[in-house]
């Protein structure tokens, strides 16, 4: 029976099929899984660019209370606010503005013990 076993060929095939079709959905998989990783860099950049451009500038303007004592006219403030300015300015990266600086290629340096 032993001897049967080890004579015996037929799962061989089957095997070297398998082998053959699972190399061919490894490749496909590395293949797949590039491209999904260069469509969520291409979305994740396109949602810091809507967050980039978003324009946080604001203004609102104070208000003030006149005194008034009997009939007259005003005497003076009784309480005011101020108002408020923020003028947002563009930041280095917003939408993709960023610049790549790369240094000119130096040897190396002597090796020192």
């Amino acid at each position: 029976m032993l001897k049967a076993l080890f004579n015996d060929e037929a799962g061989f095939i089957v095997s070297a099929e398998l082998v053959l079709i699972a190399t061919i959905l490894v490749i496909g998989l590395i293949v797949g899984l590039s491209s999904i990783q260069h469509a969520v860099v291409a979305e994740l950049n396109d949602v810091g660019d809507a967050i980039g451009s978003l324009n946080q500038s604001y203004l609102y303007t104070g208000f003030s209370k006149e005194k008034s004592f009997g009939g007259g006219g005003g005497n003076g403030i009784a309480a005011y606010t101020r108002g408020s300015v923020f003028v947002d300015q563009t930041d280095d990266c917003d939408n993709d503005q960023c610049d790549i600086a790369c240094d000119v290629p130096v040897n190396e340096g002597p090796k020192t013990l």
